[in-house]
Protein backbone atom coordinates (compact mmCIF):
# COMPACT_ATOMS: atom_id res chain seq x y z
CA UNK A 1 0.00 0.00 0.00
CA UNK A 2 1.15 3.48 -0.32
CA UNK A 3 1.24 6.32 2.05
CA UNK A 4 -0.93 9.06 1.27
CA UNK A 5 -0.74 11.29 3.67
CA UNK A 6 0.07 12.35 7.21
CA UNK A 7 -1.22 13.79 10.72
CA UNK A 8 0.15 16.72 12.08
CA UNK A 9 -1.03 16.37 15.65
CA UNK A 10 -0.03 17.70 18.67
CA UNK A 11 1.62 14.43 20.20
CA UNK A 12 5.34 13.76 19.88
CA UNK A 13 5.25 10.28 21.97
CA UNK A 14 2.46 8.16 22.35
CA UNK A 15 2.06 8.62 26.25
CA UNK A 16 -1.33 10.77 26.47
CA UNK A 17 -2.67 10.21 23.04
CA UNK A 18 -6.56 9.34 23.95
CA UNK A 19 -7.39 5.35 23.96
CA UNK A 20 -10.07 5.63 21.06
CA UNK A 21 -10.91 8.64 18.17
CA UNK A 22 -13.53 10.84 19.20
CA UNK A 23 -12.89 11.05 22.88
CA UNK A 24 -11.07 14.68 23.04
CA UNK A 25 -13.24 16.32 20.82
CA UNK A 26 -10.90 20.01 21.38
CA UNK A 27 -8.33 18.16 20.03
CA UNK A 28 -7.16 19.83 16.51
CA UNK A 29 -4.79 17.91 13.82
CA UNK A 30 -4.02 18.05 10.03
CA UNK A 31 -4.35 16.14 7.43
CA UNK A 32 -1.55 16.82 5.40
CA UNK A 33 -0.85 14.76 1.93
CA UNK A 34 1.62 13.54 0.36
CA UNK A 35 3.14 15.26 -2.80
CA UNK A 36 1.91 13.25 -5.40
CA UNK A 37 -1.64 12.90 -3.94
CA UNK A 38 -1.88 17.20 -3.53
CA UNK A 39 -4.37 17.08 -6.34
CA UNK A 40 -7.77 19.08 -4.94
CA UNK A 41 -10.20 16.79 -7.54
CA UNK A 42 -9.46 13.87 -4.87
CA UNK A 43 -11.60 15.62 -2.15
CA UNK A 44 -14.20 17.22 -4.56
CA UNK A 45 -17.36 16.14 -2.53
CA UNK A 46 -15.65 15.15 0.94
CA UNK A 47 -16.99 18.92 2.25
CA UNK A 48 -20.71 17.43 2.29
CA UNK A 49 -19.50 14.63 5.12
CA UNK A 50 -18.99 16.36 8.96
CA UNK A 51 -16.89 12.97 9.80
CA UNK A 52 -14.21 10.59 7.40
CA UNK A 53 -12.56 7.22 8.33
CA UNK A 54 -8.67 7.29 8.40
CA UNK A 55 -6.76 3.96 8.02
CA UNK A 56 -3.35 4.47 8.89
CA UNK A 57 0.00 2.77 9.86
CA UNK A 58 0.93 1.67 13.67
CA UNK A 59 4.43 3.12 12.27
CA UNK A 60 6.20 2.98 15.83
CA UNK A 61 5.17 -0.85 16.48
CA UNK A 62 5.07 -2.57 12.94
CA UNK A 63 8.58 -3.96 13.78
CA UNK A 64 7.30 -5.46 16.92
CA UNK A 65 5.61 -8.68 15.94
CA UNK A 66 1.87 -9.40 17.13
CA UNK A 67 0.71 -12.42 19.63
CA UNK A 68 -2.49 -13.92 19.73
CA UNK A 69 -3.43 -12.39 22.66
CA UNK A 70 -3.03 -9.54 24.86
CA UNK A 71 -4.10 -7.20 27.89
CA UNK A 72 -6.20 -4.53 26.96
CA UNK A 73 -5.50 -1.15 29.31
CA UNK A 74 -9.26 -0.95 29.70
CA UNK A 75 -9.48 -4.38 31.85
CA UNK A 76 -6.49 -3.13 33.91
CA UNK A 77 -4.12 -4.89 31.92
CA UNK A 78 -4.98 -8.50 34.11
CA UNK A 79 -6.53 -10.12 31.73
CA UNK A 80 -5.66 -11.67 28.04
CA UNK A 81 -7.79 -11.46 25.12
CA UNK A 82 -7.54 -12.48 21.46
CA UNK A 83 -5.66 -9.71 19.64
CA UNK A 84 -8.69 -9.49 17.30
CA UNK A 85 -10.91 -9.07 19.96
CA UNK A 86 -9.21 -5.62 20.81
CA UNK A 87 -7.36 -2.61 18.96
CA UNK A 88 -4.04 -3.34 20.17
CA UNK A 89 -1.39 -1.69 17.79
CA UNK A 90 0.24 -5.32 17.89
CA UNK A 91 -1.58 -7.02 14.85
CA UNK A 92 -0.71 -9.32 12.12
CA UNK A 93 -1.23 -5.89 9.81
CA UNK A 94 -0.15 -2.68 12.20
CA UNK A 95 -3.22 -1.12 10.87
CA UNK A 96 -5.37 1.48 12.33
CA UNK A 97 -8.64 2.83 12.02
CA UNK A 98 -9.97 6.11 13.32
CA UNK A 99 -13.11 8.45 13.04
CA UNK A 100 -12.84 11.61 13.61
CA UNK A 101 -14.63 15.27 12.82
CA UNK A 102 -13.85 17.11 9.47
CA UNK A 103 -13.75 20.51 10.85
CA UNK A 104 -12.69 21.91 7.47
CA UNK A 105 -11.03 21.87 4.31
CA UNK A 106 -7.82 24.18 3.77
CA UNK A 107 -8.21 24.11 -0.51
CA UNK A 108 -5.13 26.25 -0.97
CA UNK A 109 -1.73 26.29 1.22
CA UNK A 110 1.89 25.78 0.38
CA UNK A 111 1.91 22.36 1.43
CA UNK A 112 -1.61 21.77 -1.21
CA UNK A 113 -4.92 20.67 0.21
CA UNK A 114 -4.90 20.27 4.46
CA UNK A 115 -7.82 18.68 5.59
CA UNK A 116 -8.56 20.13 9.49
CA UNK A 117 -10.11 17.36 11.78
CA UNK A 118 -10.93 16.87 15.49
CA UNK A 119 -11.22 14.31 17.99
CA UNK A 120 -7.65 11.99 15.90
CA UNK A 121 -6.43 9.56 18.36
CA UNK A 122 -2.87 9.54 16.51
CA UNK A 123 0.65 10.77 16.95
CA UNK A 124 2.34 13.37 15.05
CA UNK A 125 3.65 12.36 12.06
CA UNK A 126 1.68 8.76 11.33
CA UNK A 127 1.20 7.41 7.67
CA UNK A 128 -2.01 7.59 6.21
CA UNK A 129 -3.01 5.09 3.72
CA UNK A 130 -6.59 6.51 2.97
CA UNK A 131 -9.75 8.30 3.62
CA UNK A 132 -13.63 7.81 3.44
CA UNK A 133 -16.56 9.79 4.06
CA UNK A 134 -18.48 7.68 7.15
CA UNK A 135 -21.81 7.29 6.39
CA UNK A 136 -24.07 7.58 9.16
CA UNK A 137 -26.87 5.47 7.63
CA UNK A 138 -24.61 2.10 7.25
CA UNK A 139 -21.78 3.40 9.68
CA UNK A 140 -23.75 4.35 12.54
CA UNK A 141 -24.89 0.58 14.28
CA UNK A 142 -26.98 1.92 17.41
CA UNK A 143 -28.26 -1.66 18.51
CA UNK A 144 -24.51 -2.65 18.46
CA UNK A 145 -22.61 -4.74 21.44
CA UNK A 146 -19.39 -3.63 22.68
CA UNK A 147 -18.26 -6.18 24.42
CA UNK A 148 -15.59 -5.38 27.28
CA UNK A 149 -15.75 -1.85 26.31
CA UNK A 150 -19.58 -1.34 26.18
CA UNK A 151 -18.98 2.18 27.04
CA UNK A 152 -16.68 4.83 26.72
CA UNK A 153 -14.54 5.28 29.85
CA UNK A 154 -15.79 9.02 31.25
CA UNK A 155 -13.26 11.82 31.63
CA UNK A 156 -12.70 10.60 35.33
CA UNK A 157 -10.48 13.79 36.92
CA UNK A 158 -10.44 17.05 37.47
CA UNK A 159 -7.61 18.99 35.98
CA UNK A 160 -5.93 22.02 38.26
CA UNK A 161 -3.50 24.05 36.30
CA UNK A 162 -1.90 26.69 37.94
CA UNK A 163 -2.33 29.80 36.62
CA UNK A 164 1.05 30.46 36.00
CA UNK A 165 1.38 27.25 33.91
CA UNK A 166 -1.38 28.37 32.05
CA UNK A 167 0.51 31.25 30.66
CA UNK A 168 2.94 29.05 28.89
CA UNK A 169 0.16 27.37 26.95
CA UNK A 170 -0.41 27.67 23.11
CA UNK A 171 -3.50 29.97 22.30
CA UNK A 172 -6.19 27.90 21.84
CA UNK A 173 -4.74 24.28 23.35
CA UNK A 174 -5.55 24.76 27.05
CA UNK A 175 -9.46 23.31 26.28
CA UNK A 176 -7.32 20.31 24.31
CA UNK A 177 -5.12 19.53 26.94
CA UNK A 178 -7.30 19.87 29.69
CA UNK A 179 -9.81 16.79 27.86
CA UNK A 180 -6.57 15.08 27.58
CA UNK A 181 -5.41 15.14 31.15
CA UNK A 182 -8.87 14.65 32.17
CA UNK A 183 -9.01 11.05 30.27
CA UNK A 184 -6.22 10.22 32.54
CA UNK A 185 -3.20 9.45 30.60
CA UNK A 186 -1.41 6.99 33.27
CA UNK A 187 -1.43 3.48 32.40
CA UNK A 188 -3.88 1.47 34.07
CA UNK A 189 -1.15 -0.10 36.23
CA UNK A 190 0.78 3.07 37.21
CA UNK A 191 -1.67 4.45 40.29
CA UNK A 192 1.11 6.14 42.22
CA UNK A 193 0.26 9.09 43.77
CA UNK A 194 3.36 10.23 44.29
CA UNK A 195 4.59 9.23 40.81
CA UNK A 196 5.41 12.43 38.93
CA UNK A 197 4.51 11.92 35.04
CA UNK A 198 5.54 13.57 31.73
CA UNK A 199 3.17 14.18 28.61
CA UNK A 200 4.69 15.68 25.74
CA UNK A 201 1.84 17.76 24.11
CA UNK A 202 1.92 20.92 21.44
CA UNK A 203 5.56 21.43 21.69
CA UNK A 204 5.44 21.52 25.55
CA UNK A 205 6.51 18.98 28.76
CA UNK A 206 3.70 18.83 30.78
CA UNK A 207 4.32 16.94 34.43
CA UNK A 208 1.75 16.30 37.07
CA UNK A 209 0.37 13.99 39.55
CA UNK A 210 -2.75 12.67 40.40
CA UNK A 211 -3.91 11.81 44.06
CA UNK A 212 -7.42 10.73 43.84
CA UNK A 213 -9.63 11.96 41.39
CA UNK A 214 -7.84 15.13 41.02
CA UNK A 215 -4.63 15.49 38.43
CA UNK A 216 -2.23 18.41 39.41
CA UNK A 217 -0.55 19.86 36.84
CA UNK A 218 3.38 20.68 38.20
CA UNK A 219 5.08 22.25 35.76
CA UNK A 220 5.25 22.74 32.32
CA UNK A 221 8.18 23.62 30.35
CA UNK A 222 9.19 23.80 26.13
CA UNK A 223 9.77 21.04 24.81
CA UNK A 224 13.43 20.09 24.40
CA UNK A 225 14.16 19.26 20.58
Amino acid sequence: MTVIAHIESQFHTKFGIPRQSGLVEELEADVVFEPQFRDLNALRGLEGFSHIWLIWDFSEVRDKGWTPTVRPPRLGGNRRLGVFATRSPFRPNPIGLSCVRLAGIDPHTERGPVLRVRGADLMDGTPIYDIKPYLPYSDCKPEAVGGFASRPKEASLAVDIPERWKALIPEGLLPALTGVLAQDPRPSYQQAPDRIYTMEFGGLEVKFQVEGDILNVCQISRRKS
